[in-house]
């Protein structure tokens, strides 16, 4: 939006500078985006006064004339403009200047005359189109004046970035009302005078709405005896200083009320209009119409046209039509003023192309109530202008009255949301400052939003404007108010939040997080060699592979290691949280929706080889994935861990327990399995009752402890035990004599030794030699080494009398 601030300045008394005006705007939201000086190329034009003009002795189009520009000696200029005369006011180009068509001022002799300057016509000054003759300006102007002053030239404008929602910001007026609100000055419409004459003609055109969602109100006025010329200069320059051309008086008019105002208009020659009526109906598929620039536009019946009582005469809201075009012999005319459903007039401009500074308003939303007052204003211009009559009484028909939003207000509520200590007086004044009525009873407030702030539509958006007339950047930084976490307040912990944490802990591993669709073909369940009864097959499915409802998250797991292993990965690593889905009739859904986590590793032990060596993933890394899942999670309870027979798709397959109750399975893939989903090597995948970890976390209690002062002691410690014999068993024994001593036991190597102590060799059971540290610490002094060897031998004293091992 282009907003001149010579033009702000008739709707609200700012006497500020461009830079305070510009911040201002901004920190309201409205950007500015840049400051245009229009006539900078006119420095230099000065107001002069022809002394002598005298025809030149060599030419006899061309005129010498002296010149009085107000600064030394009189300047001899050729000119040869037809209107030229001593006595004239005239703007004078001195040497030098640059014109804005890129013409250099320089001395020059012409056909023997010398030439100091240049006496300029409108349109090398850039003031308009017309070169017939030289501007003739005001007798009354002094000599030397510079000519932006002379003639109150708009000579800053600034470029400002309006948000879609802020339509009333798109023309002078409601950009004033924000200048007025930021700065607590009043705003008024500039005065104009609406004299009226002839007989009233209010019935002159009848007006058909059909449908009231598509045109609240359509209405209209009448001019007669009007001349058809151009406006006046005031208008024309300020016109130009915005960017608009100049066209003619009633062109120019509607322009200016529309820039000013807000309100697109549009005139028709009424001698053109037929039937004596207008009706705002929509177009019919296929239908053709020509608009104002001699395009045939082929419409559809979402498009909105105005018709007279034969055919259509305009493209509502976006181009009027060719056959009712004011041209230079027109002396009635009709003016119009309408609301049409913003909607509607944004897909027909975007559909044909046809975006205009009207159709950029109309899409927005305008002001319904404010529309007469556009209405009269334009008329009474045009009137005045083309030496017209205009007619008392309009044409109206407002099919859908306009209704004020009434929503409720609370001054409470606005410094809560804002986290600002504002007072209700100053609520108070920005509420009445943007035009709202607001009718107080304590802390509730009923608020009556103004027509033209269509974006006013509840409680949060008059808080957002108190926020942003109190000034976004003047809001101080705080620290969001943090919650205590759940474990120092007992409180429970959603599944969310669970999860969330899982998922950290997942990707803090090395894990990569894999989403995978809830439904899967019934085949992949069946290569699983998963049970068929519970699965719960979708109705509707969008292929075969998406047939049912997964019973586990093997399948898209194995599935996402096929993509990987086709792209080329050689390392996977991969987890998944998510539901499964049951079949249970006594559910009110008829299916229970367990959590589950899975993992699965393939390939390469490490992504990087160097300086590592080459090793492929095997059970001790899933098997160390659970227990670092558990010691992250701090479950008070120990894990066990047996191996289980006959799963149907993991082999060996161990069941790993907690307090009894099964937390899950981990092994690997069978190996026909696997090549089914293009595995070269070892498959190993877990699967974890979530639920269930959740539980045993909601029951652990984090303990805190003081760093240990004194050093510890370590104690390597290798037992020879049978090969059936589970590590747990001696970690289990060793925890179960409760040593206060001893803080941690800890597996550092395996040795199955081949001194033919193998099966059916020597006739006893083969064995494996394992290597344990022993760490011992005391909390008040450091430990020697006789009191640690007397432990160590405790231990392993014990062991013996339990266990068949030797140490």
């Amino acid at each position: 939006m282009l907003l001149s601030l010579n033009w702000l300045r008739e709707f609200v008394p700012f006497e500020g500078g461009e830079t305070e005006l510009g911040d201002r705007l901004t920190m309201l939201g409205l950007e500015l985006e840049e400051v245009i000086h229009p006539f900078a190329g006119l420095d230099g034009v000065v107001v002069g006064h022809v002394l002598t003009c005298e025809r030149h002795p060599e030419a006899d189009k061309l005129s010498v004339c002296t010149v009085d520009v107000g600064a030394g000696e009189p300047l001899p200029i050729v000119c040869g403009a037809p209107n030229v005369a001593a006595g004239q006011k005239v703007a004078v180009a001195t040497v030098g200047v640059t014109l804005p068509g890129g013409l250099t001022i320089k001395k020059a002799k012409l056909r023997g005359a010398p030439s100091v300057g240049m006496i300029c016509a409108e349109d090398e000054l850039g003031l308009g189109a017309d070169h017939s003759g030289i501007m003739v300006l005001d007798e009354k102007l002094a000599v030397g004046t510079d000519i932006r002053a002379a003639l109150n030239l708009d000579t800053t404008v600034f470029d400002i970035g309006v948000t879609p929602n802020r339509a009333d910001c798109f023309s002078v007026l409601g950009l004033a009302r924000e200048v007025g609100l930021a700065f607590g000055l009043p705003v008024s419409i500039p005065p104009f005078a609406c004299a009226e004459s002839g007989p009233d003609a209010s019935g002159a055109v009848a007006i058909e709405i059909a449908d009231p969602e598509l045109c609240p109100v359509f209405q209209g006025r009448v001019i007669e005896n009007v001349t058809v010329g151009p406006a006046p200069a005031w208008m024309r320059y300020r016109l130009a200083a915005i960017g608009q051309r100049p066209i003619n008086a009633l062109v120019d008019v509607t322009n200016y009320v529309m820039f000013g105002l807000g309100q697109p208009l549009h005139a028709y020659d009424m001698d053109l209009l037929r039937g004596g009526k207008i009706r705002v109906a929509p177009a019919t598929d296929g239908m053709s119409f020509t608009t104002l620039d001699g395009q045939e536009r082929r419409l559809l019946s979402t498009d909105l046209l105005i018709w007279d009582g034969e055919r259509p005469v305009g493209l509502a809201g976006v181009m009027g039509g060719e056959n009712t075009e004011i041209h230079e012999g027109s002396t009635r005319v009709f003016l119009e003023a309408a609301v049409f459903r913003a909607g509607t007039i944004r897909k027909t401009a975007r559909r044909l192309a046809l975006p205009s500074e009207a159709s950029y308003r109309f899409e927005r939303g305008v002001d319904q109530p404010g529309s007469r007052i556009a209405l009269d204003m334009a008329a009474a211009m045009i009137a005045t202008f083309g030496g017209g009559q205009l007619r008392p009484g309009a044409c109206v028909n407002e099919a859908r009255a306009w209704t004020d939003k009434v929503f409720a207000f609370r001054p409470s509520r606005a410094r809560k949301l804002l986290g600002l200590p504002l007072d209700d007086d100053f609520c108070r004044t920005t509420v009445r400052g943007m035009g709202c009525s607001a009718a107080e009873q304590g802390d509730d407030w009923t608020v009556t939003a103004p027509s033209h702030r269509l974006d006013l539509e509840r409680e949060v958006d008059i808080i957002e404007e108190v926020g942003r007339v109190y000034g976004l950047d003047r809001i101080p930084t705080h620290l969001p108010f943090v919650k205590k976490p759940f474990e120092s307040v007992g409180g429970p912990l959603s599944e969310y939040d669970f999860w969330m944490r899982i998922k950290h802990w997942g990707r803090g591993a090395g894990l990569r997080e894999a989403v995978n669709y809830s439904f899967v073909g019934q085949a992949d369940l069946d290569r699983l060699g998963l049970e068929a009864e519970g699965r719960i097959p979708v109705k509707n499915p969008l292929s075969e592979d998406q047939g049912v409802l997964r019973t586990a998250l093997a399948p898209g797991l194995l599935n996402n290691v096929r993509h990987n292993i086709a792209q080329g990965a050689s390392s996977v690593r991969l987890f998944e949280l998510a539901h499964i889905f049951r079949a249970d009739a006594d559910s009110d859904t008829t299916a229970r929706e367990p959590g589950r986590l899975a993992m699965a590793l393939y390939g390469d032990r490490y992504q990087d080889s160097w300086p590592r060596e080459e090793q492929d993933a095997d059970y001790l890394d899933l098997k160390g994935l659970v227990e670092h899942l558990a010691a992250q999670l701090g479950l008070a309870c120990a894990l066990t861990w047996t191996t289980a027979a006959g799963h149907p798709w993991l082999s060996p397959c161990v069941e790993v327990r907690a307090d009894a109750e099964l937390l899950g399975v981990l092994g690997r893939v069978r190996p026909a399995i696997a090549a089914d989903y293009h595995a070269r090597k070892d498959v190993w995948l877990a699967e974890l009752d979530a639920d269930l970890l959740a539980r045993l976390f909601a029951a652990s209690r984090t303990e805190f402890r003081p760093l240990p002062v004194f050093p510890p002691v370590r104690r390597d410690m290798t037992v020879i035990a049978p090969a059936g014999l589970r590590l747990g068993q001696v970690t289990e024994h060793i925890a179960a004599m409760k040593l206060p001593l001893l803080e941690d036991v800890t597996l550092i190597d395996v040795f199955v030794p081949q001194n033919g102590h193998k099966e059916g060799e020597s006739g006893e059971a083969p064995e494996r030699n394992l290597t344990l540290r022993l760490t011992f610490r005391h909390a008040q002094r450091t430990l020697k080494d006789k009191e640690v060897d007397k432990e160590r031998e405790k231990v392993a004293n014990s062991l013996m009398r339990a266990l068949p091992v030797r140490v």
